[in-house]
């Protein structure tokens, strides 16, 4: 997309708004051709956009001057395809507002799932989901084939992305079976989406018979473009099929391919899976260029994913075998800033993972090199310094424990108590009334969460709020509003809360789980990590695990 697009989209709007005296002949006369005529032109030039210019904005216009709701939408969309991918929302917007004018379900419907598809290619996938599910609602009042199944395409893409990968497959499927019979595209889209879901779902001899297939079928329906993707992810098959000579080979030959078009996500990916078939082959030196190029599109185009944050950890460990702690700091940075961006990006999503990594631990090991370092030039002042540290932290440590000990065991006292009192008792809060949301749908959420607790899915590791946004046919807005108005919480406190309940009372009631493992008990609980555990059960009791443990014994005993 060349540069110039938005200041020349602008001087266009400018002219528009102020009626010029002056008419622009080229936009007056294609005004009067037609919607077919315009579309193939604005088609023949899709990779000038200074070309394209004059004929998406006669669309707009004739569009506009006729009140044709249906070709405005198209216009919008047309003028999205060609706008960079800050501009893409905005034309988003501005399909769904005519389409709603139109009061037509169809034209709601495809408008809401452009939308959709902007927010998924930004990886707001919460947003994109809640437009899929809006957008499935008017669509399937339609008689839209089509549109039904491209929709449950979309909706497909978001099940795989939050691990739902038997519910994902199952929907490609589907789509697969619609669009092999009149759709070529979207049915090797779909069968690249299938074969990248037996991948995640560990099925590796499905995912390369698919792959074999898609091949075959680029062939027959003559769409040789298609024939790179499927190579790109028989290649990453192959490094879980531990060939990782066959992986690297794979991978290699399709990279000048993928720079000729300009892939750079999928370039990256396979630059990360070449990396790591090496780094498995004990060859971490010729890994490390390959790590170099994610790193790289991270910087330039920011492009990072859960799996290939990895880049980063193996970085750290390559550089801290080397003894070179400058880069291992610069390493941690990396990873850290990664770690943040995709936090905020995809917090559903982070719960998932195991993190080699926690961010705690990255950050004490940051302050640890950072220390060393200092430490080369300054032995002296950081020794007396850590000795200054440590004998103070010795004697306020000394006076702070009794006072401690005291402190904790008054709330041991109240929470054995409350506990006795009402297990599970729900918060009800009268700070506001929820007057936006019906009450249909209120009592219908409410129902969902009262079986969700009763049958205690609060104990699994997945239980987040984009994943019960999923499971209660609902968005997410909605769901935390009559969390917080049920209980007088927050989502992610709601959850830890329910769960920490959960473990006092087993431990009240089962010696055999008191003899547990602080890590075990987290396992139990269904926390990802010991850390969150902690963590959750200080904040919501004041005191300690290893403490509450303690005095759970003595009582007992």
């Amino acid at each position: 997309m060349k540069c110039n697009l938005p200041v020349l989209l602008l001087l266009f709007l400018i002219k528009s708004l102020t009626a010029q005296n002056t008419p622009d002949t080229i936009l007056d006369s294609l005004i009067f051709k037609s919607y077919g005529y315009l579309d193939d032109k604005i088609y023949q030039y899709k990779n000038d956009s200074l070309k394209a210019s004059p004929y998406l904005y006669a669309y707009l216009r004739k569009a506009r001057r006729e009140k044709n709701y249906e070709e405005l939408v198209n216009a919008y969309q047309n003028m999205l395809h060609q706008s960079p991918m800050t501009l893409r929302l905005k034309y988003a917007d501005s399909m769904v507002q005519t389409a709603v004018k139109s009061r037509s379900p169809e034209l709601i419907g495809s408008a809401q799932l452009s939308k959709g598809i902007v927010y998924y290619s930004q990886k707001n996938y919460v947003k994109a989901y809640d437009c899929y599910i809006n957008a499935n609602e008017n669509i399937s009042k339609t008689e839209n084939d089509y549109l039904i199944y491209k929709t449950k395409y979309h909706i497909a893409q978001i099940k795989y992305y939050l691990g739902f990968y038997d519910e994902a497959i199952s929907l490609f499927n589907d789509c697969l079976a619609y669009f092999k019979k009149n759709q070529a595209r979207p049915y090797l889209n779909s069968l690249h989406s299938l074969s990248a879901c037996y991948n995640k779902a560990g099925d590796y001899s499905r995912c390369s018979q698919t792959n074999a297939l898609g091949l075959a079928e680029c062939v027959r329906l003559k769409i040789p473009e298609m024939e790179l993707f499927f190579k790109h992810s028989e290649g990453i098959n192959q490094f879980f099929l531990n060939n990782y000579h066959t992986s690297i080979q794979m991978l290699q030959e399709i990279i000048p391919e993928l720079n000729s078009i300009t892939e750079f996500a999928n370039l990256s990916i396979a630059n990360f899976y070449i990396g790591k078939s090496y780094w498995k082959l004990q060859l971490p030196a010729k890994a490390v260029p390959y790590f170099k190029k994610v790193e790289k599109a991270f910087i330039e185009k920011g492009y990072i994913r859960l799996d290939l944050k990895e880049v980063f950890e193996l970085m750290i460990k390559y550089y801290k075998k080397e003894n070179n702690l400058k880069s291992q700091l610069y390493y941690i940075d990396q990873l850290l800033k990664a770690d943040s961006i995709l936090t905020d990006a995809n917090t559903y999503l982070v719960g998932k993972i195991h993190k080699q990594y926690d961010t705690k631990e990255i950050l004490l090991e940051k302050e640890k090199i950072q220390q060393q370092l200092v430490k080369e030039k300054y032995y002296d002042v950081i020794l007396i310094s850590v000795v200054v540290v440590l004998f103070s932290a010795v004697i306020y440590g000394t006076y702070n424990h009794f006072e401690t000990q005291k402190r904790n065991k008054i709330k041991f006292d109240l929470l054995l108590e409350k506990n006795e009192k009402s297990t599970f008792q729900k918060q009800a809060t009268d700070k506001f009334e929820i007057t936006d949301i019906s009450q249909e749908t209120v009592q219908q959420i409410i129902r969902h969460l009262e079986k969700f607790e009763r049958d205690k899915k609060f104990l699994h590791k997945e239980a987040t709020l984009a994943t019960l946004t999923v499971r209660f046919n609902t968005n997410s807005k909605y769901l935390s509003k009559v969390i917080y108005h049920r209980s007088g919480k927050r989502f992610a406190d709601y959850i830890n809360d329910l769960k920490i309940d959960y473990l006092v009372e087993l431990l009240q009631n089962s010696s055999m789980h008191r003899n547990y493992s602080i890590g075990s008990l987290a396992e139990e609980a269904g926390f990802t990590s010991t850390p969150r555990f902690t963590n959750a059960f200080h904040s919501k009791t004041g005191i300690s695990v290893s403490y509450f443990l303690k005095e759970l014994k003595k009582e007992n005993s």
